[in-house]
């Protein structure tokens, strides 16, 4: 009869992740910043510094050399975490445990925590395992699903409406939220740096993941980058197949939601004017002087409008509907404020539309 693995071996998959109160990676801090499993800890059983020293050891010395200090470091880190961040675990407590490749990092926190009487498992494989498994899923999820897509121009308040959908219990993808952009030249966040590209595929895998394929899954139209970050193709052709509701809303009332969600560019002018700077290509040294000067002297109406009527409109318009074959069949909804109880209201509009009704408008 063959023997059964100890518990300090046991191994488990990317699809058992579910299944543990806690999930513990163990590499490195850089490693984990690039990218981890959502909801993971970082408890490192060696620091970037610590790595490289031991990685410097292995190679100028003798791997046997390398192996005896890195132990002392890993058990010297591995007591650590037991005194601070796993002192307050119960006794029923299970955790999963990953490296980078499901090696010995790994193998010595899980059989620590095993022996203490821990039901403790090591992710097979590691993240190499996981980010693999991420890379099969962001082909074949968004498939499953059934979209619907809110486009509309820049300022009618897309991000406002996912928002309120969300409010109302609907399954919502963000992907401006996720990825820390607003999805334009002027897009980036003064507060929210954008993540690496991992950890946006694994943002968006960990929401996918979560959906129920019986409900649909509301998202905002995006183009193939937010910022720096590149959207799933996979993701994008089942969004472009998707159902389209389209949000609109009046010039003025668009300049106002803008002044209201770029309020740090009115803060400061001149890091509006460095970003206009980037439009010169497509419209010259003139164009693009009187917008710095309609920014330095506080023309906000006047400049939004502008940049609206000449840049975002038709460039977004295009792009749209070139992508989106029930751009015009779909449901339209009209905005009239930036109000939350007025996106709460055509959230729930959104929410009863049935696409097979065709298209619909929305006052």
């Amino acid at each position: 009869m063959e023997k059964s693995r100890p518990r300090s071996e046991r191994l488990v998959t990317v699809a058992q992740l579910d299944e543990f109160d806690e999930i513990i990676d163990v590499r490195s801090p850089s490693e984990f910043a690039e990218d981890h499993v959502p909801g993971a800890i970082n408890c490192p059983v060696l620091d970037d510094a610590e790595r490289a020293r031991i990685g410097t050891l292995y190679k100028q010395v003798s791997p046997f050399e390398a192996k005896k200090a890195g132990a002392a470091v890993v058990a010297r880190n591995i007591s650590h975490h037991l005194e601070t961040k796993f002192r307050s675990r119960p006794k029923g407590w299970r955790p999963l445990v990953y490296c980078w490749r499901g090696g010995k990092r790994s193998g010595a926190m899980t059989h620590i925590l095993s022996q203490i009487g821990w039901d403790a498992a090591q992710l097979e494989g590691g993240y190499r395992a996981y980010r693999r498994a991420v890379i099969e899923d962001l082909e074949r999820l968004p498939g499953r699903f059934r979209w619907r897509v809110i486009c509309g121009l820049t300022g009618t308040g897309k991000s406002r409406l996912l928002s309120a959908l969300a409010q109302a219990g609907e399954q919502v993808l963000d992907l401006e939220d996720l990825a820390a952009h607003r999805g334009s030249v002027l897009g980036n966040l003064p507060d929210r740096p954008q993540p690496p590209q991992k950890m946006l595929d694994s943002a968006i895998w960990s929401r996918l993941r979560g959906f129920d394929a019986a409900r649909p899954v509301f998202a905002e139209a995006e183009s193939k980058k937010i910022g720096l970050l590149r959207v799933p193709e996979a993701l994008l052709n089942a969004m472009w197949a998707g159902d389209v509701i389209r949000l609109e809303m009046d010039i003025p009332g668009r300049v106002s939601l803008l002044m209201e969600e770029y309020a740090h560019f009115l803060a400061s002018p001149g890091l509006l004017a460095d970003k206009l700077q980037l439009l010169r290509r497509l419209y010259g040294d003139a164009v693009i002087a009187r917008w710095k000067s309609m920014a330095e002297s506080q023309a906000w109406r006047e400049l939004v409008t502008e940049l609206l009527q000449k840049h975002y409109d038709p460039t977004y318009l295009q792009s749209t509907r070139s992508h989106y074959p029930r751009f015009d069949a779909g449901l339209v909804l009209r905005a009239k404020s930036g109000a939350l109880d007025e996106y709460l209201a055509l959230a729930r509009r959104a929410a009863a539309w049935s696409p097979e009704a065709g298209r619909a408008d929305a006052a």
